[in-house]
């Protein structure tokens, strides 16, 4: 397809292929933007397409809308909603207020001098709304390729023609969009980087930023592959890039004191040279399990920042057969620890090897360290029900094992979020094996082939499958 039109591209057109076409991970806008340049060049006067980039903090959403934007050779205009309540920024006040003026949209529009610019929404799931209005409400109009041929400014009280401008609209989590505005746009989902990704990345971008920016060239300062790795994994914790690059900066600040002082000497960044340069580590690596656990297993969560290991705990004490769930989970976590409770009692109450009295005589406590930091989700169905059986049975739990999956009261296992960050998390722990949904195989086409060869990755579609997955020699 590129063969076919990029000779009548421009050279900014030609790059953003390139860049696009150069990573896996972004396949999905890739197509999607390619598709929209294919459709340009055939129909200039084609209505302006509605995307809304989603994804964590500093994951470059703003950065590819102005690559776009260059690309198509257009004016860019960005402006942010976080925290907009009056819907007046929206559709401009009436000319009968004293003070009055157009909204954003069409002093944007007024700003760009063009009918046709890249028109970003920062922040769009940050909008408010109070006693002024609600200005989600306001951008269905904006955002409606049915209606924004005639959209009407207030200031201006005519109807002015928006459908040759392209609207990107960018968001951390979509479930905060109200779902009529959510229904007008294309959500395309950027996950977050690869330690790998993150490397080329600060080779290729963020040191030549940041050299320049600092007063220093490529004969004063050198980074090694091993150390902006090592800066990745024991100093910065995020999906994104913006920590990376303000550790780099903070290197480069160093380094340039000392040319400053008058040491000519180059400055060769190792990993024996960090603890120098930016301190101890910030985040120790996530700790795996020394040996097979009993109670104990291997759960995967996702966060804005990527994923994380949490490991699950269970014990038992005498009592009454209460349950008591501790690490300040939430409401859904809580609910699913309950279930998984059921599924174990129904499961080993019918095998006549088990004690029947067993729950009945002592309590059970599920725990899930971390206590300060927040956690929800059902995704950990599956770590409660391995580690209650595990505890029962008396039977250790696999400790290169981790596991994700939202269970049933009939032992199905449903599908989750945040597959790729998950099994990144799974690696980066150095891990062997991950169990996931067999409803979550077709997300595996968004993990690079490099990362999956690292690891197996065993869908399933019952507890009890993974149960005989998870622990040392169980037969079901």
């Amino acid at each position: 397809i590129i063969s076919a039109y990029s000779s009548g591209l421009s050279r900014q057109q030609e790059l953003l292929i390139h860049l696009v076409t150069s990573r896996r991970v972004f396949q999905n806008y890739r197509e999607r933007i390619l598709e929209y340049l294919s459709v340009r060049k055939l129909k200039a006067d084609k209505r302006g397409p509605i995307i809304c980039f989603a994804g964590p903090p500093g994951v470059g959403k703003t950065s590819l809308g102005r690559s776009i934007a260059r690309a198509m050779e257009r004016k860019f205009i960005r402006i942010s909603l976080g925290g907009i309540r009056d819907e007046a920024e929206i559709r401009g006040h009436r000319r009968t207020y004293v003070g009055a003026m157009p909204g954003r949209i069409i002093q944007g529009i007024k700003m760009a001098v063009s009918n046709n610019p890249v028109f970003m929404l920062d922040e769009v799931d940050k909008l408010g709304a109070d006693f002024r209005g609600d200005p989600s409400s306001a951008l269905l109009e904006v955002l409606d390729p049915e209606q924004n041929f005639s959209f009407r400014d207030n200031y201006l009280n005519l109807p002015f023609d928006l459908t040759k401008v392209m609207f990107i609209a960018t968001a951390n989590l979509t479930d905060l969009i109200p779902a009529a505005l959510r229904d007008r746009m294309e959500v395309i989902q950027l996950s977050g980087y690869t330690e790998e990704e993150k490397v080329k990345i600060a080779h290729q971008y963020l040191i030549p930023k940041q050299r320049p920016e600092n007063g220093l060239n490529e004969e004063m300062i050198r980074f090694s592959d091993s150390a902006i790795a090592k800066i990745v994994a024991l100093y910065t914790r995020e999906a994104g890039l913006r920590e990376l690059e303000r550790k780099i900066a903070a290197i480069c600040r160093k380094v340039a004191r000392k040319v400053a002082q008058g040491k000519k000497k180059i400055s060769n960044v190792t990993t024996q040279s960090l603890i120098r340069y930016l301190g101890p580590p910030r985040y120790l690596p996530e700790e795996e399990m020394q040996e097979d656990m009993v109670g104990t297993a291997n759960g995967l969560a996702w966060t804005q920042s990527g994923g994380e290991i949490l490991q699950v705990e269970a014990t038992a004490m005498k009592g009454k057969g209460q349950l008591l769930i501790t690490g300040q989970v939430g409401d859904v976590m809580r609910e699913s620890a309950q279930a998984a409770m059921s599924f174990t009692r129904t499961r080993l109450e019918s095998n006549n090897e088990m004690d029947a009295d067993f729950f009945s005589k002592y309590d059970i406590h599920i725990h899930i360290p971390a206590g300060a930091t927040p956690k929800d989700g059902p995704s950990a169905g599956v770590s409660m029900v391995v580690a209650l059986i595990s505890l029962v049975t008396r039977i250790p739990v696999r400790k290169d094992v981790a596991m994700t999956g939202e269970i049933t009261l009939r032992g199905r296992i449903l599908p989750i979020g945040g597959l790729k960050e998950k099994i990144l998390a799974a690696v980066r722990a150095k891990l062997n094996k991950v169990i996931i949904p067999h409803a979550n195989s077709k997300d595996l086409i968004d993990i690079p082939l490099r990362l999956r060869k690292k690891i197996e990755i065993f869908p399933v579609s019952k507890v009890e499958v993974a149960i005989q997955h998870a622990l040392v020699n169980m037969e079901i």
